[in-house]
């Protein structure tokens, strides 16, 4: 049994309401708060003579009335907090900002660093929490007086790439009772608990944009961006015309509608130039980039080169490499992969691993 407060981030999903009542379940004082973010104002859901604003999708009235409905069984007390300008400022404006500059940025990290693990967690220990718990499959452990991020048990569902942003303060006081189960475990649970929750079906999709789709969402919200310029191939040769280099990310092949008699792939974005580089797939291979902002867990940088498993965005295969300090950047390393890999993407994150301990990572500036 326990004394301790602890709130949890609940968005109306099988896995925030299943922390919420293990948590209950296992002694501590739980509290659960609900986001409320920024939701496009102008969205193709909303339609004229609707009586209440366009929602976020994951703090729509449907996933607020599952969260208070969850909390009322669990007997425990809910609140519904405005985070809206901090999301639309530091995730939103994030996004938009990353595509204008021709690279591909990963907007659910930057959530997790400044709103869940950044404002929420702040609110939280204001209230006099000592722990946020959410719903991640992660797992945290503590050694040598230092806390650790490792990978969930569930390979399918190992969330730790998503919270390797996270320093030893926000460890210090994070829960993620969910890194010791499957998903299959975890839908059993809220079977077991009797949440109404138990077989809803999760969102895979950014949670602001409303129709699923980014092109459309940055045609609406930086149509200035989205300036035409050349297809080039490798040798600068032009072959067609681009409708903004936003619309495109490095490895892609569909939507170029080049007649060349061979399949070709997105090589690189040329924001100065504002050209989309095209080439053959044993083009794309790259063994070597560059990652700036890098966050080590630990607290400290390796002083000296290190051998790692990385993965450069959520659903790659890890591949094996070398890490070398960048000594003209304290934040910045260079990595070397044992073999190419094709889709290394400026502006997504690369997370270090050390077999199921999450190292670290940082966001990629430049490959070569």
């Amino acid at each position: 049994m326990t004394t301790a407060t602890v709130v949890v981030a609940m968005s109306g999903g099988v896995d925030s309401s299943t922390t919420a009542a293990l948590l209950v379940e296992r002694g501590y004082t739980v509290i659960g708060m609900m986001m409320r973010l920024w939701a496009e104002p102008d969205s193709p859901t909303f339609q004229l003579g609707d009586t209440a604003p366009t929602t976020n999708r994951c703090c729509s009235p449907e996933a607020v009335a599952d969260a208070r409905g969850v909390a009322q069984k669990l007997g425990i007390p809910f609140y519904l907090l405005n985070f809206e300008a901090d999301f639309k400022t530091r995730v939103v404006d994030f996004f938009l900002d990353g595509y204008a500059r021709g690279i591909t940025p990963n907007p659910c990290l930057e959530c997790n660093r400044t709103i869940k693990f950044g404002a929420l967690l702040t609110k939280a220990r204001a209230l006099g929490a000592d722990f946020l718990a959410t719903g991640h499959y992660a797992r945290v452990r503590e050694h040598a007086g230092k806390f650790e991020l490792w990978r969930g048990i569930d390979p399918k569902k190992d969330q730790s790439y998503a919270l390797a942003i996270l320093n030893q303060e926000q460890l210090a006081h994070a829960l993620f009772p969910l890194g010791e189960l499957t998903k299959a475990e975890t839908r059993a649970l809220a079977r077991r608990f009797g949440l109404r929750v138990a077989e809803k079906v999760e969102s895979q999709d950014l949670c602001f944009i409303a129709d699923g789709e980014y092109r459309n969402f940055l045609r609406r919200n930086i149509p200035a961006s989205l300036v035409p310029g050349d297809i080039v191939d490798t040798r600068g040769n032009v072959l067609a015309q681009h409708a903004g280099i936003a619309l495109y990310t490095i490895g892609q092949r569909k939507g170029l509608n080049l007649a060349v008699g061979e399949p070709l792939y997105v090589i690189a974005l040329d924001a100065q130039n504002n050209r989309v580089v095209v080439g053959r797939v044993a083009e794309l291979g790259k063994r070597e980039l560059i990652a700036d902002a890098v966050n080590w867990i630990a607290g400290n940088a390796p002083r000296d080169e290190i051998r790692v498993t990385a993965k450069i965005r959520y659903r790659a295969t890890e591949s094996a490499a070398t890490i070398f300090p960048a000594p003209e950047n304290g934040q910045g390393v260079r990595v070397i992969f044992d073999q190419p890999l094709r889709d290394i993407t400026p502006g997504q994150a690369i997370v270090f691993y050390d077999g199921e301990q999450c190292l670290g990572g940082g966001i990629i500036s430049m490959s070569q």
